[in-house]
């Protein structure tokens, strides 16, 4: 029996990645991930009704009680800010719309849960959550719009402290030691050029 399932939600108005997260006796597990893929579409408005579509399929199929989005980044291309703000607000509307609680994550943060690092690479956080949920390469999909909406999912987890509580952990060193059989640690990049 389930305590909850997390949506999560990377918005785009090209590829919509989406997550489930279900949580179960403190545990986290994968449900589903994949993209809503609207290349095809040429018509922002119809993407836009599609987002809306596929948010609401995916909570009537598996009833999410939240639902965690990521924030969108800012940068110099207002048009691409404009876009995704309109993919996100759509999101939102459908969760907001099926009683769901909604809960912002910025980008740095979401890396920051995962890998201890807000600059890490999508990647790196699509290893993380490979080694977090067992998930074999064939399983991925080929976009990773997918596991950023994954990893937002689970970003909400571990910030509800859903954390086992065998494995109290009071800061990201005491959880690397923890658990480092589990940990992938990647090299810093230099800072030289």
């Amino acid at each position: 029996m389930s305590d909850e399932i997390i949506l999560g939600i990377d918005p785009g108005t090209n590829l919509l990645g989406y997550g489930l997260v279900e949580v179960a006796g403190g545990q986290a597990k994968l449900l589903t991930m994949g993209v809503l893929d609207l290349r095809h579409c040429k018509d922002v408005y119809t993407k836009l009704g599609r987002i809306y579509e596929r948010v609401s399929s995916l909570i009537k199929s598996f009833g999410p009680k939240e639902m965690a989005i990521e924030a969108p980044f800012y940068g110099k291309n207002v048009q691409s800010m404009l876009k995704l703000g309109r993919a996100q607000g759509v999101a939102i509307a459908a969760a907001v719309n099926s009683g769901l609680s909604v809960h912002e994550y910025a980008p740095t943060k979401i890396k920051l849960a995962l890998t201890g690092q807000g600059a890490a690479s999508k990647e790196q956080v699509r290893r993380m959550l490979q080694q977090i949920f067992h998930i074999a390469d064939a399983d991925f999909v080929p976009y990773l719009d997918a596991t950023d909406a994954l990893a937002a999912a689970y970003c909400h987890y571990l910030q509800r402290g859903r954390l086992s509580s065998d494995k109290p952990y009071c800061d990201w060193a005491d959880y690397v030691a923890k658990n480092a059989s589990k940990v992938i640690v990647s090299p810093r990049p230099s800072n030289t050029k």
